[in-house]
């Protein structure tokens, strides 16, 4: 990767001109890696940006360089991010974790209750999920939306998914949910005011 700067930021309708270039890569890389990928389209990445459901990273001379969209499932009360991608000259600079916290934050802003999950095959996206406080969970879990499988028609991996009757496949998903995380803060203040006034009685 060279030394140019890189902007990472909502992509708008002017960012539409990328959308071939953004197909192109995501079904190159599924194809290098071995892995599967629901098939996207120019139109419905354009719709995506259009919408202003999408995160582009852009160098400051005008090179497409990373991706990602927002989903919504179920009326929305379930999000996914989706399509993330970066040019390969780009990779290994730290563009697919800002574009992952840039959709991320997107989509809390956008849909605040709502419960975001991800499936991928990909260790690196797995541990920025992590970090996001995504945790592993079954396929029961996620959106039963019916054209959100019906997505997973494309990926060269639907016949495994379609044998365990949706239960699993070689991907992993894994789920963000706003109450749970709400929980955890909760358990962890009244663990922090128990100390606290273990602390005092103690003085």
């Amino acid at each position: 990767m060279n030394n140019s700067i890189i902007f990472v930021r909502i992509a708008t309708s002017a960012d539409a001109k990328y959308a071939d270039e953004i197909v192109a890569e995501t079904q190159s890389s599924a194809l290098l890696r071995g892995s599967g990928i629901a098939k996207r389209t120019p139109a419905s990445v354009v719709e995506k940006i259009n919408a202003g459901k999408a995160v582009i990273a852009v160098t400051a001379a005008g090179e497409w360089v990373g991706f990602s969209y927002i989903e919504s499932w179920q009326k929305n009360t379930f999000i996914s991010n989706s399509g993330l991608i970066v040019a390969p000259k780009f990779r290994n600079s730290g563009v697919a974790k800002s574009i992952k916290n840039r959709i991320f934050g997107l989509s809390r802003r956008l849909y605040p209750e709502a419960k975001i999950f991800s499936i991928t095959s990909g260790a690196a996206i797995m541990k920025m999920n992590s970090q996001l406080g995504f945790e592993p969970v079954t396929f029961a879990q996620i959106t039963q939306d019916n054209a959100f499988w019906e997505g997973c028609k494309s990926c060269v991996n639907y016949g495994i998914l379609e044998s365990k009757n949706k239960s699993n496949c070689l991907c992993t998903a894994m789920l963000f949910s706003p109450a749970h995380i709400d929980q955890i803060i909760a358990s962890a203040e009244n663990t922090l005011k128990l100390k606290q006034n273990l602390n005092l009685k103690s003085i």
